[in-house]
């Protein structure tokens, strides 16, 4: 396989960045497409309820990628890609941990003593139940959901990110979105 060579301040695609790497395992593609996409994967991750351990997750993500860089097919952007091996980074320390956090009442109805306005306070509340719903989506829409809402990737790369259909994904996202609003209505549980 003969790597592309750039012209001299041209930009490789990521495909010219993995076959680099692939190739002769050139340290500076891989640390150019791990500061393209690790924002977005810590993003992605945050939203899945990696919580503190996000930082961690992203760098096993990658590390995982990179290990397993053959089995990459192209099928999804390579961004996609990581994403799911970071959301099965984190439901493979969910399993190890099978941590709970646990508020007692006295903890969750604590008012708060910081200086927040009303409106930010409303916000603020409105963003950590919205959050805590999407965690509580079944796995499969959740990540279904981030993919789309949060890093607005098409169905067709998502369903093959997440090895499933194009109208599956469809259905996953509408569902998800149906139990995030009524969540956020009160009127039912995520």
């Amino acid at each position: 396989m003969t790597v592309p060579v750039p012209e001299p301040g041209a930009q490789l695609d990521d495909e010219s960045l993995i076959a680099a790497w692939r190739a002769s395992g050139d340290e500076a593609a891989a640390a150019e497409l791990v500061r393209r996409h690790t924002q977005s994967v810590a993003r992605f991750l945050a939203g899945a309820g990696a919580g503190e351990d996000t930082e961690d997750l992203v760098q096993e993500a990658f590390f995982r990628a990179f290990r397993k860089i053959e089995t990459w097919r192209g099928g999804a952007s390579f961004r996609t890609w990581v994403m799911t091996i970071g959301a099965n980074a984190l439901k493979d320390l969910r399993r190890r941990t099978q941590r709970r956090t646990v508020l007692s009442l006295a903890e969750r109805d604590a008012p708060d003593t910081r200086h927040d306005p009303e409106g930010e306070a409303v916000a603020g509340d409105q963003a950590a139940r919205l959050a805590a719903a999407v965690v509580r989506l079944p796995p499969m829409q959740r990540d279904v959901f981030l993919l789309r809402a949060q890093q607005g990737r098409p169905y067709q790369e998502i369903a093959a990110a997440l090895d499933t259909t194009e109208g599956a994904a469809r259905v996953h996202y509408h569902h998800a979105v149906r139990r995030l609003k009524q969540a956020m209505e009160g009127g039912h549980h995520a």
